[in-house]
């Protein structure tokens, strides 16, 4: 047995896929992600949790579902690497997929994790055993964090992944 799954590694919150609609169920639906349909991962939208409170009823939610076999536009919430089978949450509201916001892990407060925006994901993994934990950050509240005599890991904080 491998000690980390990693096909999942290059899946990351705020980032955009397509992904097949495999069943609905009373809170959403199931779906795989195209290109990692052999990856061991199981994935799925929330639609309650994310359209309940646009709706008037129940009939009207369960219009916004997406049909069963069908492709859609989905932008990557959360990944869950605990346990495996590895575990990805998709929202498909229009205003994720134009500009994910979550929250900071370090201070709280709002961060844009789509391309251009401010946030750092952290994958966090002991070296005892299997499984990690994934962390959304600013990057200044990284760099905050790091000892000021480690200058140079600071300074990547505040740069990995910038256009230079």
């Amino acid at each position: 047995m491998e000690r980390f799954e990693t096909e999942s590694l290059a899946l990351m919150p705020g980032q955009k896929v397509r992904a097949r609609v495999l069943a609905h169920h009373p809170w959403g639906v199931t779906v795989e992600i195209v290109g990692y349909e052999n990856a061991g991962l199981t994935a799925s939208v929330d639609m309650i949790q994310q359209f309940s409170r646009t709706t008037s009823s129940y009939d009207e939610l369960l219009g916004l579902f997406p049909p069963t076999g069908s492709q859609i536009d989905a932008v990557i919430e959360q990944i869950s690497r605990w346990h495996p089978p590895v575990s990805v949450r998709l929202s498909i509201r229009p205003a994720d997929l134009e500009s994910l916001v979550w929250s900071c892990d370090f201070c709280g407060e709002p961060i844009e994790l789509s391309p251009g925006g401010d946030a750092l994901v952290l994958d966090s993994r002991s070296n005892d055993g299997p499984g990690s934990h994934t962390l959304i950050s600013h990057r200044r509240c990284l760099a905050e964090r790091i000892h000021p005599e480690n200058g140079g890991e600071r300074a990547r904080a505040l740069t990995v992944g910038k256009a230079h």
